[in-house]
């Protein structure tokens, strides 16, 4: 059975967190194996997302650790809400509290980012996903942050699609090849992903039987053009500086799927803390 996910992301936490030697925990003696309580507390809004996770933080510390969530995963919650709390020695309550809360406000920070994206677009039948600009080794935490705010799967590895970039139209212009020769080697199970910033490349991906196009760095008017060369039958992705402030006017402009980096890469954490008590 494969483990759940966040297991090895959590191990790796507790490992740099050096929990089997919490000197300051130690001073309690043998205080700290006293039953105890941890409430994680909201100090704003946002979108619960990470509980599981948190679950697993405590269950690797004790198998006395019980967390009841109080709020459902991606479920908004206000200040002062508690979202969960947990039942363990206090000795691992101390030690898990804040790998879990790390976990726990990057998480609802990229839920809560997602969401905001989500709704800008309602209505248009446009969805919100994410890049691969992750956490390095967080990656498949964060892809599921997404997915809690209401985001949709994309791309998460070199593995999974053929994603055919800037720098990949560079190397091949410098070989004066071509894209529809390139593309025939392309395996018939594997997803194809062309990325184009000009009119040239467009015509070219499209002459090739590119059938999903990533618009990269462009207004919406251009968009827009590009959605009415390409016609029905071709996805177009947009992506490039795109918020939750102007994702509407890229789903209007005809784009089926807006690929955010701002998800990720510099999302804020959640306001959260995290209390103790007897």
């Amino acid at each position: 059975m494969a483990d759940p996910l966040g297991l090895e992301e959590v191990r790796r936490a507790l490992a740099e967190d050096r929990v089997d030697a919490d000197v300051t925990t130690c001073l309690f003696g043998r205080a700290a194996e006293r039953p105890a309580r941890a409430r994680f507390v909201a100090e704003g809004r946002f979108v619960v997302a990470g509980l599981p996770i948190a679950a697993l933080v405590f269950g690797e510390l004790t198998p006395r650790a019980a967390l009841t969530p109080l709020v459902g995963e991606g479920a908004w919650t206000e200040a002062g809400a508690a979202i969960a709390s947990v039942a363990a020695p206090a000795r691992s309550l101390l030690a898990g509290e804040r790998v879990a809360l790390n976990f726990l406000q990057r998480l609802s920070g990229i839920a809560t980012q997602t969401r905001r994206a989500v709704d800008a677009v309602a209505g248009t039948g446009c969805r919100i996903t994410h890049t691969r600009k992750t956490t390095p080794g967080l990656r498949a935490l964060e892809c599921y942050a997404v997915r809690v705010g209401g985001g949709v799967s994309n791309r998460a590895s070199l593995a999974d699609a053929v994603m055919w970039k800037d720098n990949h139209w560079a190397l091949l212009d410098a070989r004066g090849a071509n894209l529809a020769d390139v593309l025939r080697a392309v395996p018939p199970d594997l997803p194809v992903v062309v990325e184009i910033e000009t009119e040239r490349q467009l015509e070219e991906s499209l002459q090739a039987g590119a059938t999903h196009l990533l618009v990269d760095n462009q207004p919406p008017e251009r968009v827009a053009a590009w959605v009415r060369r390409a016609g029905p039958a071709v996805t177009i992705q947009a992506s490039g500086g795109i918020t939750p402030d102007t994702a509407r006017a890229y789903a209007e402009a005809g784009a089926r799927l807006l690929a955010i980096g701002a998800l990720t890469h510099s999302v804020a954490a959640a306001p959260l803390r995290c209390d103790i008590s007897w």
